[in-house]
């Protein structure tokens, strides 16, 4: 009979994995500290070791998770703009449980220092005001997406977040019209030639 694998040790890595899990799958209220320890199969408060701030925190970390985004710079500013928008776009369509949190958080940690390599690649390529620039395009990939989700028809669950009726079973991930595509680049593309007229 085969030995038995040790147990994987929790992580901080771990834990956001299972949280986003979580969110995606069954909504973000439904993320409390009891379901997530019940997901990573030890107690919760073995959680707050990783997240001392509990849940606070742990929203925290789902935030600054997808919206920490890094892009190679391009042969110009507008490239370098496409590719870190682009990137941004597939980091949030891909954990829409947590849109709210990326939406209404500032970003800290990683997520602050992928800003400010954004800028500065702007600003290395050409930009003037790449700050400015950076803030706009953040809030154009936000918005766009926050409607393709919407679009998608993924919605938070009725009910509480203790209530363990039948499982809710949200549509396919962040996923819009057949022309959410084009609509995306066609936006991006107007913006990026206002931003370049300044």
């Amino acid at each position: 009979m085969p030995a038995k694998r040790p147990p994987v040790p929790l992580s901080r890595e771990r834990i956001i994995d299972a949280a986003l899990h979580i969110a995606d799958g069954q909504g973000l209220r439904r993320l409390t500290m009891r379901r997530l320890g019940d997901a990573l199969q030890v107690e919760a408060m073995a959680i707050y070791h990783h997240l001392p701030r509990g849940k606070d925190a742990l929203m925290d970390a789902l935030a600054e998770h997808v919206t920490t985004v890094h892009a190679e710079p391009g042969g110009s500013w507008q490239d370098s703009a496409r590719a870190w928008c682009r990137a941004s776009r597939a980091a949030l369509r891909e954990h829409p449980g947590v849109l709210a949190l990326a939406l209404t958080k500032p970003p800290r940690g990683r997520a602050a220092i992928a800003i400010r390599e954004q800028i500065d690649q702007l600003a290395d390529a050409g930009l003037a005001d790449a700050a400015g620039a950076v803030r706009a395009l953040r809030a154009y990939v936000f918005g766009a997406v926050a409607v393709e989700v919407q679009q998608s028809g993924w919605a938070e669950p009725p009910g509480d977040p203790g209530d363990e009726d039948e499982p809710w079973r949200p549509p396919s991930r962040g996923g819009g019209s057949p022309g959410a595509d084009a609509d995306f680049e066609h936006g991006l593309d107007a913006l990026l030639a206002g931003l370049g007229a300044r």
